[in-house]
């Protein structure tokens, strides 16, 4: 790998769902294939524990290290900012040996760069290359490439979710294992340790939990710190489809199996083959699709529609949903041999009011990092009512709620003060003279109306309880978000619905919602 590749690789590299420790270890090996070294590694600086250095790319030799800060040239780098360069590490006073004793391994030249955004920032972290190749000594060349390196590193670190030090202190504060998940509270903790542990195996996979809960980033957890990282990761959302189109998207068709099929189209089983599937919202599988979807799992074939021949697919299977299957299982509306076939690994995610005013807290300011960063804002500060606004609130929605309100409030705080004002307002119930009404507790509807008018009426009170969120009054009218905009098509002049009011009464429907 070039140096010039090396810097724009990290970009990539670090925006990824990956195993944190696994990240930094690929990063030191392609830095350390750029410069020629025969090892590089990166210490972060811990900002919680105050004077230690966080070794998170690790030698093969040894487990995690810790070194109080200005212990050895790399403490010596992150305490002082300086960067040194080393032809005989031995003869130098600030080198400390206990990692060679440990380790039989012997340090000769070293090249050493404090990790920052620019010369004057607070130090988050070194980066250290060991023993030039070929027996030389790192040159000023290598010595301005790695400091340009190290800046970018910097600036690539704020795309993880390694959230910089309060108050301009220097070190990164570690918000969970997985790079863009965000917790350490003891439900999510036991969410990481069966991620980590499933995907270390092609077994399939079920994750369930509310919407909003991170179902789809867990997914692509499992798959990038999987073997088959390296191959696609494709996404089915089965709640989108018409059931007609749902075995084409995912089996592909030939010519002319259907009207409008004038090519042979792959399905979503054959482009991710050596990869991941994630089937997100099984539990809206129309039910005359879950069988030849059984068939699949159990034996990895298929047919494209209007073909004969049977193919193979390699691909690993991850599922999700909101749905209480058990339920749609005793309903007939969910094939019991499927359940138990996508339950091979289940992983149940914890609603965000499961995980504790601390944890939403740490969300809260991620967030609100991102966005105003996104957004060119000043760093975010919040006033005590508005945390306590936040921290009390029951989020029904989840992450994805608490994201979009921080979102919000960081586009409608220009100085960066988040206050009370700048949260969306939470609607109270209303009545309404006409008859209608938002409340969730009642709803009042006029004898005389027709059955499409009381379900159009009955919907938009719904919805107008849930803050117009049509996703939530899909969730709980236990429908889907289609159904939620056919209902209503009649208020904005559509005429009556393509369905009729069955499409209401009728239970589960598609959702076009994502988790």
């Amino acid at each position: 790998m070039s140096r010039l590749s090396l810097l724009v690789d990290l970009a990539s590299l670090l925006a990824r769902e990956v195993d944190l420790d696994a990240l930094l270890g690929t990063a030191c090996e392609r830095l350390a294939q750029a410069m020629f070294a025969d090892r590089a590694t990166i210490w972060l600086v811990d900002a919680e524990q105050g004077d230690l250095v966080t070794r998170v790319a690790l030698l093969p030799e040894l487990p995690a290290l810790r070194l109080p800060l200005g212990r050895g040239i790399a403490g010596y780098v992150a305490r002082t900012g300086e960067v040194v360069r080393v032809d005989d590490a031995s003869t130098d006073p600030r080198f400390d040996p206990t990692a060679d004793r440990a380790t039989g391994y012997t340090t000769r030249s070293m090249l050493v760069a404090p990790i920052r955004e620019e010369a004057r920032a607070p130090v988050r972290g070194v980066v250290q290359l060991l023993n030039k190749q070929g027996g030389g000594s790192f040159d000023e060349e290598d010595e301005r490439y790695l400091v340009a390196l190290a800046s970018q590193l910097a600036r690539a670190l704020t795309m993880t979710t390694l959230r910089a030090a309060d108050g301009g202190n220097p070190g990164l504060v570690l918000q969970g294992p997985f790079n863009r998940i965000v917790g350490r509270s003891a439900p999510i903790t036991a969410v990481y340790e069966k991620i980590q542990l499933a995907a270390q195996t092609d077994a399939t996979v079920l994750l369930r939990g509310e919407t909003g809960t991170g179902k789809g980033l867990f997914a692509r957890a499992i798959h990038v710190n999987s073997r088959r990282q390296a191959r696609p990761f494709v996404t089915v959302d089965c709640t989108t489809l018409p059931a007609q189109l749902v075995e084409s998207e995912l089996f592909g068709h030939e010519r002319g199996a259907f009207t409008g099929a004038d090519r042979r189209v792959p399905g979503k089983v054959e482009l991710a083959e050596g990869g991941t599937l994630f089937l997100d919202e099984l539990g809206d599988l129309p039910l005359d699709i879950q069988g030849k979807l059984l068939r699949f799992l159990q034996d990895r074939t298929f047919e494209r529609v209007g073909g004969r021949n049977t193919m193979r697919g390699d691909v690993r299977v991850v599922c999700a949903t909101h749905r209480d299957l058990e339920r749609a299982v005793a309903e007939g509306r969910f094939r019991e041999d499927l359940y138990y076939r996508v339950r091979v690994v289940e992983i149940e995610l914890p609603p965000l009011r499961a995980r504790g005013r601390e944890e939403i807290e740490a969300l809260t300011r991620h967030f609100a990092d991102l966005y105003a960063q996104r957004y060119g804002r000043p760093t975010p500060t919040f006033d005590p009512a508005a945390l306590s606004a936040i921290g009390s609130h029951t989020w029904p929605g989840n992450v994805r709620e608490l994201e979009h309100w921080i979102e919000s409030a960081i586009a409608l705080a220009p100085d960066g003060r988040i206050t009370l004002a700048h949260l969306p307002q939470r609607r109270r119930p209303t009545t309404i003279s006409d008859g209608r009404s938002s409340s969730e507790e009642e709803v009042r509807l006029p004898l005389h109306l027709s059955l499409d008018d009381a379900i159009e009426r009955y919907v938009g009170a719904v919805v107008a309880a849930c803050d117009g969120n049509k996703t939530e009054a899909a969730r709980r009218l236990g429908v889907g978000r289609n159904t939620i905009a056919r209902a209503l098509s009649r208020r904005h002049g559509g005429g009556p619905t393509s369905r009729g009011p069955d499409s209401l009464l009728g239970g589960s429907h598609s959702r076009g919602d994502d988790d």
